[in-house]
Order: C-alpha cells, then structure tokens, then sequence
C-alpha cells in the first residue's frame, strides 16, 4: 500500500539580492551569512523527515539551500538529489537584477493602479502580473504567461507522479518565492497572489491521484525548531 505523497515546498535562503532589495527572477546572487544559518536551522527541524528524494531548481540559490537542508539530514547522503529548470523562479527580462521599487513601481502604473498597495488591494491575477512585466521588458526575455503556467504545473506534478508511482512519501523541493505562489494559485484560484513567502518556509502539498490538495502555507516553524536543536548542541 502506497504511502501519501507529500511535498516540502521550501523557499530558497535569504540571499544578498534579498537583503539589497533587487529583483532576482533568472539572475542569481549566494546566501547571505545569516541566510545560510537560517536553512541550517531548517535543516535541522527537516532532519528526521523521511524523504525519499529531493529536488531544487537549477538557480545556484535553491541548489545551495538543498545542499545545506541535506547535509544537516541524518539520511542526507543516501537521499537522490536532482535538479529542475521548470521549478525555477519567473523571468522578469530586464527587470532582473534591477531594484524591487522598479518592478513594483512601474507595475502597478502599467494595470492603471495608483501604487502596489492599490493594486494588491484589488487581487490582481498572476496572467496580469505576467502581461504587465512583458510590457515593462526592454529586452524580450520575459517569459508569457502560458509558458510559465506549462512549465511550473508540469514541474511540480511531474515530481509527485513519480513519487506517487514509486510508493509515495515525502518529497523536499527548494523553489522560488512568486514560482510557489504561482502554483499555489494554479491548485486553488481563489487563494489571493502570495508574495510574501519567507526565506526557508515549508509549503506543504499532498497529492492524490492526479490532484494537489494545500495542506499548510508559509510554515516556519521547522527552523524554530531547527534553532532549539542548535542552541542545546
């Protein structure tokens, strides 16, 4: 009998674009110190969870949280670890790398909003967001939103099918802030756009013949308990 197959969806360690501000997207910046004590400390309170295997995007963020995560896990060497483009972050073209008032600023204008607060006040939509950034990109490397959509949903689904035709269990996953609130809007379109994940929170996700069903949000409480582990070491 199948085991259920569960998700730990875990936002990337704060990183020095994090910490600056900047909008990161495909660019790429390292954990910061404190964002590699953090996921330490997730590590920790993840290190008894019996996972079958893991998986990271192929930003070097993610791959550098999962490493951590793995190396603090007490069966870490012996977990299969691989890597998957389509769980990467959105790609904002030339906004990339810039500062997030830029993104946020220019945005909101864009949708006829008076400021980001407005216009997160009146739920906009992800295919808005998505259109508002292709209209903003001066280089023509934003990603349409049907693409994004394609290759998020196949990503995230096709690492639980598989889980789930293996025997299910627990899968960890390390994606992107707005690539998991993505999916999470994808599974549930009533849930208002979550961009306000943490750095090293758990989004839990059981999946059940073919369907995801949202279990908990945003959850920090493994690196509280992570942190308890280290101070008594």
């Amino acid at each position: 009998m199948n085991e259920p197959t569960t998700l730990y969806i875990i936002r990337h360690g704060k990183t020095m674009f994090n910490t600056i501000g900047r909008t990161q997207g495909w660019s790429d910046t390292p954990l910061t110190r404190e964002g590699e004590k953090t996921i330490l400390y997730l590590g920790l309170g993840l290190r008894e969870i019996d996972f079958k295997e893991a998986y990271s995007s192929d930003s070097g963020r993610a791959i550098q949280t999962a490493r951590i995560i793995l190396q603090e896990h007490q069966n870490g060497a012996n977990i299969p670890y691989n890597t998957d483009s389509r769980i990467r972050e959105w790609c904002f073209g030339s906004l990339d790398g810039g500062y997030d008032g830029e993104l946020w600023g220019v945005v909101p204008r864009i949708l006829a909003y008076k400021n980001y607060e407005d216009m997160m006040t009146n739920s906009i939509s992800y295919k808005e967001l998505a259109d508002a950034i292709i209209t903003d990109d001066t280089a023509n490397w934003a990603e349409p939103y049907d693409k994004i959509r394609d290759r998020v949903w196949s990503g995230f689904e096709d690492i639980a099918y598989h889980r789930e035709k293996h025997g299910g269990g627990n899968v960890m996953i390390v994606s992107h802030g707005l690539t998991i609130s993505f999916l999470m809007s994808l599974i549930d379109n009533r849930l208002p756009m979550q961009i306000a994940l943490k750095n090293g929170s758990v989004t839990k996700l059981i999946y059940e013949n073919g369907k995801f069903t949202i279990d908990t949000v945003n959850d920090t409480h493994y690196i509280d308990k992570g942190q308890a582990i280290f101070s008594t070491t």
